[in-house]
């Protein structure tokens, strides 16, 4: 058995107080690494807060390279405690003057073992961040772990990709609003079953303007089978461990990733896309 101990986050954060939202994260590493863990993941954009339209332009000062000083704290916080975390954050890239809606995965030895950058963006996000372009997958000392952020849970592709670079377990730190609960109850089951891997959801709790984000953090067996929920509208940290010895058995039960026939989809979707464009065109004349 190859038990994996997992601490999610349901994190408050204090608007634009990057400072006191990283002691607090690191407070919490602490406890955490106490009871004994392998990997700690915070939601999306805590260290700022998130909404666009309150953050606005604030985002491009308080974006910071890999080398920056918050990401130096958890790094060596990561290497006092022994654990792996997951910290999701506005990252610059100061070359280009461009900033991302990233998360950043950090080993043991407080070494980044690199960055993903968030592909679908919501609404407003598209006014300050850039898009991202790949799906990488991480290689921890327990296993192998990819990273979507919000609404790219929305988008089975995402997780299908994740998948087939070898994810074993798949994490979406997000800033998800109460308005839209009831997809927060679909996404991880329906990206957890397809994909035969275990997915957690991590999300942000308080309020920001007129948008409330409700917790609830949740993780998916490789069976459809949730076995964690957390609690509305609370900070807390829950803990849950999973085997990743049991994805090989139930991708030999549930065998979507070994039926898959991409040749056919990419056919229908040429196909599709052929006769959109006829259409557009007898339209246009």
């Amino acid at each position: 058995m190859t038990r994996v101990e997992l601490a999610l986050v349901q994190f408050e954060s204090e608007m634009l107080d990057v400072r006191q939202n990283a002691e607090k994260a690191l407070s919490m590493m602490e406890a955490c690494a106490e009871r004994g863990t392998d990997l700690i993941v915070f939601p999306e954009l805590f260290t700022t807060g998130y909404d666009p339209r309150i953050v606005g332009s604030r985002y491009y000062d308080l974006a910071e390279p890999i080398d920056g000083p918050t990401l130096g704290a958890f790094k060596e916080q990561a290497r006092r405690l022994g654990v792996n975390v997951i910290v999701p954050m506005a990252c610059a890239d100061k070359s280009y003057g461009r900033i991302y809606n990233s998360a950043v995965a950090i080993d043991r030895n407080g070494y980044v073992l690199g960055c993903y950058h968030k592909v679908h963006l919501w609404s407003h996000e598209r006014n300050y961040f850039t898009p991202g372009h790949q799906f990488p997958v991480f290689h921890f000392d327990f296993g192998k772990v990819g990273i979507m952020i919000c609404y790219d849970g929305g988008f089975p592709e995402v997780a299908r990709a994740l998948a087939r670079n070898g994810a074993e377990l798949i994490v979406c730190p997000s800033a998800f609003a109460a308005s839209d609960i009831h997809m927060w109850d679909i996404y991880f089951l329906a990206r957890a079953l397809e994909n035969t891997c275990y997915v957690a959801g991590i999300n942000r709790v308080g309020v920001e303007g007129d948008l409330e984000f409700f917790g609830k953090n949740k993780v998916v067996d490789p069976d459809g089978r949730v076995m964690l929920e957390g609690t509305v509208g609370k900070e807390e940290v829950q803990r849950v461990g999973i085997d990743l010895e049991r994805i090989k058995d139930l991708r030999k039960k549930n065998p979507f990733l070994r039926d898959l026939r991409p040749e056919v989809y990419a056919s229908s979707m040429q196909s599709q896309g052929c006769q959109l464009q006829g259409m557009q065109g007898g339209t246009m004349s």
